[in-house]
Formats: C-alpha cells, sequence, structure tokens
C-alpha cells in the first residue's frame, strides 16, 4: 500500500505526532509511506528524527498564487507517488485534496481530526467531509458524536481511532525508576506524584500544584512527593516554581527539563496525572504513562474519559476533587491496584501494532481490498 500522511503542523504536539508515528508504522510494516510536513518547523525536525519519509511543502499558505503552485505541486505529487490513501491530519488544504480528490480518482481520502474545535455544521464542512472525503477519522468519542449526531456523517464513512503508543519504549523500567528517584533524592518511602508534557496553561499545571498541596497539607499526606517531567513552552518555568512557592511545596517539588529518558522518568513516579483544562483531544503523554504501568488520574476532557476508568476521572478545574481522589489512591491499596488493573486492560487495546491494525482495516476497506 502507498500511503501519504498529510502532517502539516509547525510544532511537534499531539497531531504531528499521530500523523508522523503512523508514517512510521507503515513504513516498518513494509507499506510504502510519504509524510508531508512544513518546511522549517519541528514536525518537519521529529520526522527527521524518526527516520521517516517525508516531503517539505508549504500546505498552510494562503496566498493565491502560492496555492495555486502548491496545487499544482500536489497533482504532481499524487501522479508521480500514485498513493492509494491521502490521510489530512490537518484542514489547510484539505479543500486542495477535496478538489484533487475529484480531479484524480485514483486515490481515496481521509480527513483525521485530532483537533480541539469541533466542526461547523455549515454546507462547506458538510461537502468537505461527507463528500469531498471517504472517510473521517475521530481520534475522541466526543468529536464521533459530533460528526455522527450534528453534521449527519453516515456511520459507514466514521473511524474512531484513538492512537496507540510504541510499548517497545514506553514499558515500566526498574531499573530506570531507581536511577531516576536516585537522581532527585527520593525513598522508598515517598510517593511521587507527576505530570508529563510540555508546560502550558491547557495542561493544567497550577491546578495539579493545588491539588497536591492539598493532599500534602490539609490530608496529611507528608510524605509526596513533585516530579515534572516535562519543560517550559508557552508557561515559564519560574511561573511554576512561583505557583509551587505559593501553595507552599516549592520543597518537595522538581523539574525534569528535557529528557531523552522519558520511560524510565515515567516509571519513577507513584501515580501520573494528566489535569487537563481542555483539548487532549489525543492524549499521547496519559497513554504513555499507563503503558509505563504507573496509574492515572486524569480529567474529563477530550479523549481522557476514553482512555481513563470512572474511578481516575475527575472534573477539570476542580483542584479539590483531584486533591480528593489522589488521596484515595495513595492511600487505599485496593482503590490504586483496580484503578491501576482496569487501566491496564484498557491499554490492552492501544499499542502500536493496534494503531496500525485499525487503520490499515480502514484503508483496506476504502480500497476494497
Amino acid at each position: 500500500m502507498r500511503v501519504i500522511q498529510v502532517v502539516n503542523v509547525r510544532f511537534f504536539n499531539a497531531t504531528a505526532w499521530y500523523g508522523l508515528y503512523l508514517g512510521q508504522l507503515f513504513e516498518q510494516a513494509g507499506h510504502e509511506s510519504l509524510c508531508l510536513v512544513l518546511p522549517g518547523t519541528e514536525a518537519e525536525d521529529y520526522a527527521r528524527k524518526m527516520g521517516v519519509s517525508h516531503l517539505a511543502l508549504n500546505c498552510n499558505t494562503t496566498n493565491p498564487l502560492e496555492v495555486a503552485h502548491l496545487y499544482i505541486q500536489l497533482r504532481r505529487l499524487v501522479k508521480d507517488f500514485q498513493p492509494d490513501i491521502v490521510n489530512c491530519h490537518r484542514g489547510e488544504a484539505f479543500i486542495l485534496w477535496g478538489l484533487l480528490r475529484k480531479q484524480l480518482p485514483s486515490f481515496r481520502l481521509v480527513r483525521t481530526r485530532g483537533d480541539q474545535r469541533l466542526p461547523k455544521n455549515n454546507i462547506f464542512n458538510r461537502w468537505l467531509h461527507g463528500q469531498a472525503a471517504d472517510a473521517v477519522v475521530a481520534t475522541n468519542s466526543r468529536m464521533a458524536r459530533h460528526f455522527q449526531d450534528t453534521m449527519g456523517l453516515p456511520a459507514e464513512k466514521l473511524w474512531t481511532i484513538l492512537g496507540g503508543v510504541d510499548k517497545n519504549i514506553y514499558h515500566f523500567d526498574p531499573e530506570g525508576r531507581s536511577r531516576v528517584r536516585a537522581e532527585f533524592g527520593y525513598s522508598d518511602d515517598d510517593v511521587v506524584i507527576g505530570m508529563v508534557g510540555r508546560f502550558d496553561m491547557v495542561k493544567g499545571q497550577h491546578d495539579f500544584i493545588q491539588a497536591v498541596s492539598q493532599c500534602h497539607h490539609q490530608y496529611g499526606l507528608r510524605n509526596l512527593k513533585i516530579l515534572f517531567v516535562g519543560f517550559a513552552t508557552d508557561t515559564s518555568e519560574e511561573e511554576v516554581w512561583q505557583w509551587c512557592r505559593q501553595y507552599g511545596v516549592r520543597k518537595i517539588t522538581s523539574i525534569s527539563g528535557t529528557r531523552h529518558d522519558l520511560a524510565a522518568c515515567i516509571s519513577a513516579l507513584d501515580i501520573g496525572v494528566s489535569a487537563s483544562l481542555f483539548s487532549e483531544t489525543i492524549a499521547r503523554a496519559p497513554m504513555e504513562i499507563m503503558a509505563c504501568n504507573r496509574p492515572l488520574v486524569a480529567t474529563r476532557v477530550g479523549v481522557l474519559p476514553d482512555i481513563v476508568p470512572p474511578s481516575g476521572i475527575v472534573p477539570p478545574k476542580d483542584p479539590s476533587a483531584l486533591a480528593s481522589t489522589l488521596t484515595q489512591v495513595v492511600v487505599d491499596a485496593a482503590y490504586r491496584n483496580n484503578l491501576l488493573q482496569r487501566e491496564q486492560e484498557i491499554m490492552s487495546q492501544f499499542g502500536g501494532k493496534d494503531f496500525l491494525r485499525q487503520t490499515l482495516v480502514m484503508y483496506q476497506g476504502l480500497l476494497g481490498v
């Protein structure tokens, strides 16, 4: 099979990871795969690091002359590469692919919606998703319900594929756990609660700090430690430290910075948290935490309720509810073990092979093979 993943994303966010990882999985499985990326971006850098076949084109241009030239480039690419499937992971240039699909019906067109915003229910979007695209992939059940209930997309054209995680990389690492815990000075008696990912308001670091502070000061869990496995982006490291000082947890908090041993850092945790305020339409870090056999507590946003059992779900923007659940996970071994067991059962369906298989089944169905 010959597949093009259109990953026209500037940053290496969850959408970029989803598309590039698919390209990598298809190449590893022996298919001919090409990822289209934006030139000079983080996504292009990661495509190079991942070793996936890629081509840099400015698919996000809005200049009319450049759009016309881009259409010619895409048309030439279709004729030269002869893809069976083109999968668009962003809306920019999707209209061009839709026009090409009608002009050159040699390939099938897929639109994967990992966006935070739900598409507007208008004539243009209904044509793009219902007529131009041969199939639409939703990366979470909320998006899938919107397509089916609000936009009237036929069920046979709609697929829900949440993604997957490379379990060859992300698995519990006992040696790495010991090494990282020693690096940050954690004892066997310490309970390390952590978040994984970039520092950004949407990720809920402020709520997380406030919640652990309540566990520490109000619920009397004096052996707690906080580990941020992440680095500054929209939120600075100093701002995170300021919140820690404000809530009296500065002395029990560590920040890892950029790491190349993520599985070891995750394994060093006793509990993982995803405290996102919204978004999380694709859950890369939460899946990595669960793949490393760490219990995860998460907010009820995006795809998180699809992959985390109710016992591990709390309302967003509610530090007190998060603190209450974290306390129960810490002090109640039966509760913690049950949560971990349920999450492992769920994660048995979300490895890289599962991600590839689900996507391949869809592609093969579109091609009638």
